[in-house]
């Protein structure tokens, strides 16, 4: 980690990023990824932009920690904290019910899919924040997604409001997150492993 002035200013200049609409380049738990505040429907549609997708395809939020689950998903399943408790690397989870999020994050048929997140500077973001945040691979739609900040596109970066100035060289993940659709019921399916 480098020096916690820096991290420290990072982290001011991505909250002032969030707060006023922006998007964000910015390190994950797993790979590079691009965020907005996940709340705010114009930020959203931005990302959307940013990576020329088609906004029926939806976008993974990131929390800070499990108990403001209940903010952002209705009706969770009993199982769901048992669930997360066990999972052993970074893991998005997709609920029903998706409530209090900007209407361009949440599916067509009311899910959305939600990351706890585990790494420090993230942890650190959402929490001062005090909203989740979009966390989508920092790539153009069918582009390979970026392990390392310099396999990022330089018209990616060109386009983002801010970029974290922070472990450019490191390596966290060298793949998106294992996806589990978890139903009303408590059962659940592996999308993504």
């Amino acid at each position: 980690m480098k020096d916690n002035t820096q991290y420290e200013q990072e982290l001011a200049n991505a909250l002032e990023t969030l707060r006023s609409g922006g998007t964000l380049l910015y390190p994950t738990d797993t790979i590079w990824g691009l965020g907005c505040d996940a709340t705010n429907p114009k930020a959203v549609e931005k990302i959307f932009r940013l990576k020329n997708r088609e906004e029926s395809k939806s976008l993974i939020v990131l929390l800070d920690d499990e108990t403001n689950l209940h903010n952002y998903v209705d009706n969770l399943p009993e199982i769901t904290f048992d669930l997360l408790e066990n999972l052993d690397k970074p893991t998005t989870i997709i609920y029903s019910n998706a409530k209090n999020l900007a209407w361009n994050v949440i599916a067509n048929d009311g899910t959305v899919g939600i990351r706890v997140t585990r790494d420090p500077f993230c942890k650190d973001l959402v929490k001062r924040f005090g909203k989740p945040i979009v966390s989508t691979s920092a790539n153009i739609s069918g582009d390979p997604s970026p392990v390392v900040f310099r396999e990022i596109s330089k018209q990616l970066i060109s386009q983002v409001s801010y970029t974290v100035d922070l472990y450019h060289d490191q390596i966290n993940s060298a793949k998106p997150s294992t996806i589990i659709r978890l139903m009303e019921n408590g059962e659940f399916i592996i999308l993504r492993n």
